[in-house]
């Protein structure tokens, strides 16, 4: 078994895709659209297969603003491969002037990770 793909809801499809493709170096697939739905959704693959969805529908409600912690997942969690993979991703965010919200640093569980969030606040973990 393995996981196939995640999915996101995302309020602006376009601008997700983009900052997806641009800073993980993802490839897009076409775009889909299913009018009777008002649903519309991409499939950004990574390069060892795994998927990450976006989708956006005509009714999608924000999340509350300034709520930091909710039910659902928590997180996304991509591994690079070494402690200086992750050191250097971090620094390739920060320098692009995306907030590191933690680390790098070993956690308590022993991961070594870093923090950063897309532009909707869905958390991205980059790990070893």
């Amino acid at each position: 078994m393995k996981i196939e793909h995640i999915a996101i809801w995302v309020e602006n499809l376009e601008s997700m895709k983009n900052w997806y493709c641009h800073y993980l170096s993802l490839e897009a697939g076409e775009l889909y659209i299913n009018p009777k739905k008002g649903f519309s959704s991409y499939f950004l693959k990574f390069p060892n297969g795994a998927r990450l969805e976006l989708m956006n529908r005509q009714d999608l409600e924000s999340r509350a603003e300034g709520s930091k912690i909710y039910s659902g997942y928590a997180h996304i969690a991509i591994s690079l491969g070494s402690k200086e993979k992750v050191d250097e991703m971090t620094q390739f965010f920060k320098s692009a002037g995306i907030p590191i919200l933690d680390g790098p640093r070993t956690t308590g569980d022993g991961y070594y990770e870093s923090v950063i969030s897309d532009p909707e606040g869905n958390l991205l973990e980059l790990t070893v």
